[in-house]
């Protein structure tokens, strides 16, 4: 069945969003899998990405788990921020081999805290001397905690006398989003959902690690072929497309298998020992035809309904090498069928090799 690869930065809503595809289609009857960092690591960890080679291990991780689950009877969701084109190519290829559908679901934040409108001077702001912890889920309740700059003393976000700046009250109105959440449905959780849904807020992104992440990303582009279809889905209030979604998933064609991925043909054991005596037969012939041969007669070689036309003495040693290239690429792409035409396939390639 499908997969579907969220992408985005974090704090975008990509896990409540796969929770929300996840309920949709489980309540369709399908079996569904959710694949995520804590379903790998078993807990979610945001210093993974400030380490190269531990980020590196994570996306081979996620690509395994994808792989195993990746089936025409499933639905695999991967709930991870997939930032890089290229692992998203990788995953590409995986649908392409299991020969199912898929599409990308971008998770963009609806607003950044840097480009909220001021509501007072800078003045005012200095005045109130309040600060606000960037840590979630640090205050009282789940709430964001405000101190006051230079004492340390705590005070309470929406508290009567305290003057909020914007920042605090985009994160106070961002908790309550969260706390009149739906609760999960309990219907077909896999186990991988459970035991990411432990871990759905633990994971800490310092201030740093979201601006190196900001600029390492790698925008989704819809004119790949591996970003489409996509669908954006812009801060929580927006619906989520289950429709277009659904008709993506399930009435779409699967990506066409290519060389890369497509299974090579099954070939007999005696299919290189027949190869091998075919080509040796006529390499024999020619030495034996061009003996007598003058420049301009056309050499007939037993087994063979081509003709050679003789320009030159030929050596043993140049055949050779076109007998040993012609070898190796039929090898690349063994098929019993061509077996009573390999003589004069081997002819027609001396002929385009040697003229």
């Amino acid at each position: 069945m499908p997969l579907v690869v969220f992408c985005g930065l974090p704090y975008s809503g990509k896990s409540r969003r796969a929770e929300e595809l996840r309920g949709a289609l489980a309540t369709e009857g399908h079996s569904v899998f959710v694949v995520d960092d804590a379903a790998v690591l078993g807990v979610e960890d945001a210093t993974v990405y400030s380490d190269s080679a531990r980020e590196k291990a994570l996306r081979g991780a996620l690509r395994a788990a994808v792989e195993r689950r990746l089936s025409r009877q499933d639905v695999v969701i991967l709930d991870s921020l997939n930032y890089i084109k290229g692992f998203r190519y990788e995953l590409y290829c995986l649908a392409r081999a299991a020969c199912t559908p898929l599409c990308l679901v971008y998770c963009v934040q609806p607003c950044c805290l840097k480009e909220v409108p001021p509501l007072r001077s800078a003045e005012e702001d200095r005045s109130q001397n309040v600060g606000v912890s960037w840590r979630p889920h640090s205050g009282e309740g789940g709430l964001p905690q405000v101190v006051r700059a230079g004492t340390g003393e705590p005070l309470a976000v929406g508290s009567e006398g305290t003057n909020l700046s914007p920042q605090a009250e985009v994160l106070k109105k961002l908790e309550s989003e969260d706390q009149t959440r739906a609760p999960k449905s309990p219907t077909q959780v896999t186990p991988e959902f459970e035991k990411s849904a432990e871990h759905i807020s633990s994971a800490y992104y310092s201030p740093e690690l979201l601006e190196a992440l900001r600029l390492r990303f790698e925008v989704p582009d819809s004119r790949n072929r591996w970003d489409r279809p996509l669908f954006t889905l812009v801060g929580l209030e927006e619906p989520l497309p289950l429709a277009e979604i659904r008709a993506a998933l399930f009435e779409n064609r699967a990506p066409p298998p290519h060389q890369a991925t497509q299974s090579q043909p099954l070939a007999s054991g005696s299919f290189l020992h027949q190869l091998d005596q075919i080509t040796s037969q006529v390499l024999a012939g020619l030495m034996e035809a061009q003996k007598n041969a003058v420049p301009g007669d056309m050499l007939v070689l037993p087994g063979t309904t081509e003709r050679l036309q003789f320009t030159r003495p030929l050596t043993m040693a140049e055949l050779s090498r076109l007998r040993r290239q012609f070898i190796s690429y039929t090898k690349m792409h063994p098929n019993n069928e061509n077996l009573p035409q390999l003589a004069n396939m081997f002819l027609q390639y001396l002929r385009q090799s040697l003229h």
